[in-house]
């Protein structure tokens, strides 16, 4: 799969680039017998202009619940979200719902993210059906014809799939549907959540490359939310690792393999079946026997200091005191470690 990389080294000083600026967000959930589930924990991300960031880590470890706070569904218990410069946490309801149709969501399970009553035709045009049309925007198109050419971008045959509704499509063709709603409204950004994750292999190497493709052609700006690793590490520019709420590396996806330091991304890549280097068996020799624990610790009670502490094997009563923040160790390349230079020698690249 082919993709045009930014410069890994780009350093994100001009405002008019960015187009989603998250600052200490948070979201929290209130449990039964006042617990709070701590969903996302001060998570900080810029997207730049036609960039695509990837968020990479295990299942529950909050990546689609950043994904829709981004989205306002539900809007986070703190924070700030800046979209083209707009404060979104601080809108109306209806305010939010007129600027988010510039950023649209792709959902984890495309069938029943789709209206099972509901006609493709339909479900393409229900953003439009919504907002109006206006065909001064669509060179004087009608409307039937700009539905025909996103489902033909998209890879279907209008004339096949027009009339059908999602329990007469395949998996990988609900999710082509997907892609082109979304595309409908014109999106400035993108959030991909899981978008593959429910597809055969064969399929998802197709919705890839489509996304890839409609990202260059309507001039896009993509979050892609995955737990694996090797499809994050092949779509994305830069890649932000997540664990328990918390981002304990951002690095750029290019070298990713090679320059990555933390533990935890470490960990990760020594996962990927097959493609393990004889540095990377050793480092997930090592950290799977000095780990403590292998289950991802309760977001209920998050453990203190570096959350990772209580599965990695270069803590020190420092992690459970004093939590790590994100530092650059390189241009482009953030990491939360306290060890983060033993961690080299301990985990070779």
């Amino acid at each position: 799969m082919s993709k045009t990389r930014l410069d890994p080294s780009i350093v994100h000083d001009d405002e008019s680039d960015v187009v989603l600026d998250v600052r200490d967000l948070v979201v929290e959930f209130p449990v039964g017998r006042g617990d709070i589930v701590h969903a996302v924990s001060g998570l900080d991300l810029q997207l730049m202009a036609g960039e695509t960031l990837g968020i990479l880590g295990e299942s529950g470890c909050g990546k689609s619940t950043a994904g829709r706070a981004i989205m306002q569904l539900p809007p986070p218990t703190g924070g700030t979200v800046l979209f083209n410069g707009t404060e979104l946490t601080k809108l109306a309801p209806r305010m939010v719902r007129r600027k988010r149709a510039r950023m649209q969501m792709i959902m984890q399970d495309p069938i029943s993210s789709l209206n099972p009553r509901r006609k493709v035709k339909d479900l393409v045009a229900e953003g439009l059906a919504i907002w109006g049309f206006d065909s001064a925007l669509n060179d004087g198109k009608d409307q039937d014809t700009v539905v025909r050419e996103l489902l033909e971008a998209v890879g279907l045959e209008p004339d096949v799939v027009w009339d059908r509704r999602p329990h007469e499509l395949s998996g990988g063709q609900c999710q082509r549907v997907c892609i082109a709603r979304a595309l409908m409204m014109r999106p400035r950004v993108m959030i991909c959540d899981e978008p593959v994750s429910s597809l055969d292999v064969s399929v998802q190497a197709q919705i890839l490359n489509l996304l890839e493709e409609t990202k260059e052609r309507f001039a896009l700006s993509m979050v892609f939310i995955a737990h694996d690793v090797s499809v994050v590490k092949n779509i994305s520019d830069r890649v932000m690792v997540l664990y328990l709420g918390k981002a304990c590396e951002i690095v750029p996806s290019e070298e990713m393999h090679l320059t990555s330091v933390h533990p935890y991304t470490r960990m990760l890549l020594a996962s990927i079946p097959g493609a393990e280097t004889e540095a990377d068996a050793e480092a997930s020799s090592t950290l799977s026997t000095s780990a403590k624990a292998t289950e991802l610790p309760s977001p209920l009670n998050p453990p203190s200091g570096c959350r990772f502490r209580t599965r990695c094997p270069l803590a020190t009563e420092l992690c459970a005191s004093e939590e790590p923040q994100l530092r650059e160790i390189a241009p482009g390349h953030l990491v939360a470690c306290h060890h983060v230079a033993t961690g080299v020698e301990a985990l070779p690249a």
